[in-house]
């Protein structure tokens, strides 16, 4: 990708502030094993290797106890296969994720369904919580599940911001006026009791998922972004290259994709962190006040209510919730620090 003089010196920039720099390669790394979770910490094996067969479980079908010589038709516990393999001596193996436990999973085989402490030797490293689920796969598949909604906000927050925005900067007149009443009237509705309704009144056939929870949300985030892009494009159309396109019989939609849109990344790159944090704390409040994600789904704002609840008895799950959710939003804002001093518009001026 051919990219301009001033915005390679901008990247430069950006690669030149530390801190704000290696909080982007950690953030990266961290989405990237939240991504590849299957590989990392999964109760499904990586290889299986069977009377000459191979098997790749994780990302590919279920494979029943029948297919390992069990006597019953769901999934396989590949942690009883390996041990029965490794006993056997018949030249089987199986080789598991170095967490080998699920998200939903009840690892403890005993009756009671207790929190239980870190365990490096039964690969526990955060511990368990209350229904003995590993806390390091619910922390990982939670930051999926995070990272995944926070790209579907940011992604539909900024479609209908900046399209909003633009139309109002450039179309002006009746239509701005207009456009602003309603932002005015849709800002006064209250979001949570919005959620409260939406849940409560789906029909009994329709779950409340990540999509619904998604929609929700960014139909009351939009609003703030639409008065910078309305300010930047009213700035951007009295420019000379604005009217020399208007002269050339450019129309509007070409003028503002085309001409306005790249003068005003600056504006765009500078809040795209900070509406990727703000979605990741909207989710987790969600999730902690119970209308956010539908149980068992793997939250962190779950993971908080509970370690809150067993913060006495507990204080392992609290103490890695709060430190994985602490962890990634001070990485995002240092990021977003970093961001917004790199393509500071002052800084690469070409005009006063």
């Amino acid at each position: 990708m051919r990219l301009s003089p001033q915005t390679h010196r901008q990247l430069q920039r950006f690669r030149s502030l530390r801190r704000g720099w290696w909080s982007f390669l950690l953030l990266g790394v961290l989405a990237a094993a939240a991504l590849l979770a299957e590989l990392l910490v999964s109760n499904r094996a990586l290889f299986v290797s069977y009377q000459g067969k191979w098997f790749f479980p994780s990302y590919g079908a279920i494979h029943t106890g029948r297919e390992f010589g069990y006597g019953y038709d769901y999934e396989v516990s590949y942690r009883d296969l390996r041990t029965r393999l490794a006993t056997e001596g018949q030249g089987g193996w199986v080789l598991l994720p170095p967490v080998p436990y699920g998200p939903n999973e009840n690892t403890y085989t005993g009756q009671t369904y207790l929190p239980r402490p870190p365990d490096a030797t039964a690969r526990h490293f955060l511990g368990t919580d209350q229904l003995n689920r590993d806390i390091l796969a619910r922390l990982l598949y939670g930051l999926r599940n995070s990272l995944i909604f926070s790209v579907g906000f940011v992604a539909l927050t900024y479609l209908i911001g900046v399209t909003v925005g633009c139309a109002m900067g450039w179309f002006s007149g009746w239509f701005d006026l207009a456009t602003q009443r309603f932002i005015e009237i849709w800002s006064l509705l209250p979001f949570l009791l919005v959620v409260i309704i939406v849940r409560s009144a789906l029909p009994p056939g329709v779950q409340f998922n990540l999509g619904i929870l998604l929609g929700v949300i960014v139909v009351f985030s939009w609003v703030s972004l639409t008065y910078y892009m309305r300010s930047a494009t009213y700035r951007e159309k009295a420019r000379e290259y604005v009217a020399a396109a208007e002269v050339l019989g450019a129309g509007p939609g070409r003028i503002i994709f085309r001409h306005i849109l790249p003068n005003t990344l600056a504006t765009l790159i500078t809040f795209l962190p900070f509406y990727a944090a703000a979605s990741i704390s909207s989710l987790t409040a969600l999730d902690y006040l119970g209308f956010g994600l539908p149980p068992p789904m793997p939250s962190w704002g779950e993971l908080l209510r509970t370690g809150t609840e067993n913060a006495v008895d507990a204080p392992w799950i609290v103490a890695s919730a709060f430190g994985a959710l602490s962890l990634v939003l001070v990485l995002i804002t240092f990021v977003g620090e970093a961001v917004r001093e790199a393509f500071d518009p002052k800084k690469f001026a070409l005009y006063q």
